[in-house]
């Protein structure tokens, strides 16, 4: 789905100029997604596989959720809002844990050059897994992995062909944001 985005220089600042998403793409412009880690007090990591039709990393896994933030929108309200699309939860903004903010840089194509600042959070997971409902035209499937087998599976990205190629730099620090709050 296409919409309109806010465009960010290559510090990550907003420059007051917004784009359609496809633009975006297509002329390499960084503009701002949020990341969404869900994890449980028994140390699993909710990972989604992205549908067989996306444009870029179709059925490879990946962040519980994630979304384009749409221009104007509040950080916090953007990744709400793709949580209840993509898995049908509802949360309040408190229970969003800020880690950081990643730069992304993926060249797919000639024509598709995504240029990202992943706002991302940790929320635990508050419901049963069974509860979740996918948004079919987004995601293809969900699974709990525990935190050891998802962390031997991407550090170092030893499982290219399973999960989409973010550094290793990013699974690390989610990795270890997650682990020092199961103690």
């Amino acid at each position: 789905m296409d919409e309109l985005i806010d465009i960010l220089d290559a510090d990550g600042n907003v420059t007051g100029k917004t784009a359609m998403k496809s633009e975006a793409h297509r002329y390499g412009w960084f503009h701002p997604t949020v990341h969404i880690w869900f994890y449980t007090v028994s140390g699993r990591i909710l990972i989604q596989q992205r549908s067989r039709n996306k444009d870029v990393f179709p059925l490879l896994w990946d962040v519980s959720v994630a979304g384009h933030i749409g221009s104007g929108e509040d950080i916090e309200t953007s990744a709400i809002r793709e949580i209840q699309e993509e898995i049908g939860v509802t949360i309040k903004p408190e229970a969003l844990e800020k880690i950081g903010v990643f730069k992304s840089i993926h060249k797919h194509s000639e024509q598709l050059l995504d240029c990202e600042y992943h706002h991302t959070f940790l929320c635990k997971l508050e419901v049963p897994f069974h509860t979740l409902q996918k948004q079919e035209s987004e995601v293809e499937n969900l699974a709990l992995v525990p935190l050891l087998q998802f962390s031997q599976e991407t550090w170092g990205l030893a499982n290219l062909q399973k999960y989409v190629p973010h550094s290793t730099v990013y699974y690390k620090t989610i990795i270890k944001a997650i682990k020092s709050r199961l103690h």
